[in-house]
């Protein structure tokens, strides 16, 4: 009942969708493991919960869908996706890769409109990190990334660097709880803010690659830390300008 106002209230202050605030509760809940694979997620059930009609639902339902979180079985309707740890894992490895590759490609092919523009992001996501706001920082985090895949100039790259990203969305959301992340992740983006301004495309890329495993060993540490775990690969640091 407590999660139920908690959802309600953040809607109404900030005015977002009840939608994506359903939507963000249950990613949340399936990427930690809260909502075990194969769980049955019921319309009626969850407009009761969150304290909405079933329309609202029935979107963030769709949206977990599109992301894989969540699949359609039949009779047996919407249940939560089977994802093991080491099938996330290969995920991040692989989205590492793709993401490496465009912002080699970016940091040669970009406008300075496009630089001009990824440099405002960047800033505006200090005040999200002094105020640890998860929401804010996952909605500024996936405009940084897709303002790379754009300034790549390459719309088959892009497309398949989106679709990777677009599976692995509620577990990049979720690494942000993880301890200190969210600051954490604002310095790796500095980093690659620097190798960009730099005309490095081959720093730029090795620090993204850590970047994003990084973020896979932060996603690990908290389903760790809240549920216990067989540990996590080991995280790429990458505090040295070319330390991967």
């Amino acid at each position: 009942m407590t999660r139920l106002f908690e959802v309600t209230a953040e809607a109404e202050a900030d005015g977002g969708l009840l939608s994506d605030r359903i939507r963000n509760a249950l990613t949340d809940e399936i990427a930690s493991g809260a909502l075990a694979a194969g769980s049955a997620l019921e319309e009626q059930q969850l407009a009761d919960r969150f304290g909405a009609s079933r329309t609202p639902v029935r979107e963030a339902l769709r949206q977990l869908v599109v992301s894989g979180l969540v699949e359609v079985r039949g009779r047996r309707g919407v249940v939560v996706a089977r994802m093991t740890p080491e099938r996330i894992m290969d995920m991040f490895e692989t989205s590492a890769e793709a993401e490496a590759m465009c912002v080699r490609l970016a940091t040669y092919r970009m406008t300075p409109l496009e630089r001009s523009h990824l440099i405002e992001l960047h800033e505006a996501s200090r005040a999200m990190v002094e105020a640890s706001n998860v929401d804010a920082y996952d909605a500024f985090n996936r405009e940084f990334h897709e303002c790379i895949y754009r300034a790549t100039h390459n719309s088959f790259l892009a497309e398949q660097a989106q679709a990777v990203r677009s599976r692995l969305s509620g577990f990049r959301r979720t690494q942000l709880r993880q301890g200190d992340r969210i600051r954490r992740s604002r310095e790796e983006h500095e980093a690659i803010m620097q190798a960009i301004a730099e005309g490095d495309g081959d720093t730029a890329a090795r620090r993204m690659r850590a970047h994003m495993l990084n973020a896979a060993t932060a996603l690990r540490r908290y389903i760790d830390d809240r549920f216990g775990g067989a540990g996590s690969r080991g995280e790429a640091e990458d505090s040295a300008p070319d330390g991967v």
